[in-house]
């Protein structure tokens, strides 16, 4: 299928353009609060209110860290999810319109059993547990997050992937009747993003379900998405409806769009800047008005589980 060409992408269609213009040291430790109080009265109210269906689970304390996570109204009332619009509102005033029952998700390429399986047959096999996890986005703020889910690699393995299978790509649902923001062509849809099959299998990466004890919100990538805590958050594919095992490098979205900014790996380092800022500190949402910065650790913090990974690798290079 022949790539849509697209004009370079603007600064306001990455992040909102007025988070740019704002004096980033005064303001930064705002944009938690700003970005949840400046939701409609009723998206806010949906936001904060827990839905969805209690889920059973046991609490991982392997994964379980001091940080105090985040709120579920700030988890879920401050998103990046381009599908449902740019801005970090939009997730949860645009959701609503996804309707994740019945859902399926193809399988493909170096397995030994691929074909279409149903949300149902993806989840029944597997035992759910809640680990607390650091998130932490491109743009340099950061969350606490109770996630539910399993482990990915429990996932994977089922298919039987081959001695050939060295990455394993994840696609995100293409519908803009369901997604409004698919309407424009701020990125070559539908959303893309592949892992080494090493980093897939790594006991960190996760499958998640739900959180806070509940179903997953729309906005955080119903029914089913990855999280790579080490990783920067768009590295974690949302509302998955295909997995395809590869030998070759999948082009990943980001790296496509904007090879400049958004690099394959994705590992979180603080001494790798983004082009238009540094990534050495970070803010906690929900910290308050001039909430003070932190600096940024190497891999999230996960870097004495992970690190391992990529000794030898140029990680200014392959950023």
């Amino acid at each position: 299928m022949p790539r849509l060409k697209l004009p370079p992408i603007r600064s306001s269609e990455i992040t909102a353009e007025r988070f740019f213009h704002m004096r980033r040291e005064v303001l930064a430790g705002a944009l938690g609060l700003a970005a949840v109080t400046a939701l409609p009265r009723a998206s806010r109210a949906a936001a904060a209110a827990p839905g969805g269906a209690a889920l059973k689970y046991t609490r991982n304390a392997r994964y379980a860290i001091v940080d105090k996570p985040n709120s579920y109204e700030e988890i879920t009332g401050y998103n990046n999810f381009y599908e449902f619009g740019v801005d970090k509102t939009d997730p949860a005033a645009n959701a609503g319109s996804l309707r994740t029952r019945p859902w399926s998700i193809t399988v493909g390429g170096e397995a030994g059993v691929t074909g279409t399986f149903t949300i149902e047959d993806i989840l029944k096999p597997h035992p759910l547990e809640e680990r607390i996890y650091r998130h932490r986005c491109v743009e340099a703020w950061s969350m606490v997050i109770p996630w539910v889910g399993f482990p990915l690699a429990d996932l994977l393995q089922r298919f039987k992937p081959t001695s050939r299978a060295k990455f394993v790509e994840f696609t995100t649902l293409l519908d803009p009747k369901q997604m409004p923001g698919q309407r424009r062509a701020v990125l070559d849809w539908p959303y893309r993003e592949a892992l080494r099959i090493d980093e897939a299998m790594h006991p960190l990466a996760f499958m998640v379900t739900g959180v806070y004890g509940r179903e997953l919100p729309n906005q955080n990538g119903a029914p089913l998405r990855v999280h790579l805590p080490w990783k920067y958050g768009f590295k974690s594919a949302k509302s998955i409806v295909k997995i395809r095992f590869s030998e070759r490098q999948p082009a990943n979205t980001w790296a496509v769009s904007a090879p400049g900014e958004y690099g394959f790996y994705a590992n979180v380092n603080p001494s790798v800047d983004h082009p238009r800022w540094s990534q050495a500190t970070e803010r906690r949402i929900g910290g308050g008005f001039f909430a003070a910065r932190q600096p940024t650790l190497m891999f999230n913090g996960y870097a004495d589980q992970v690190a391992g990974l990529y000794q030898g690798l140029d990680l200014r290079r392959n950023f």
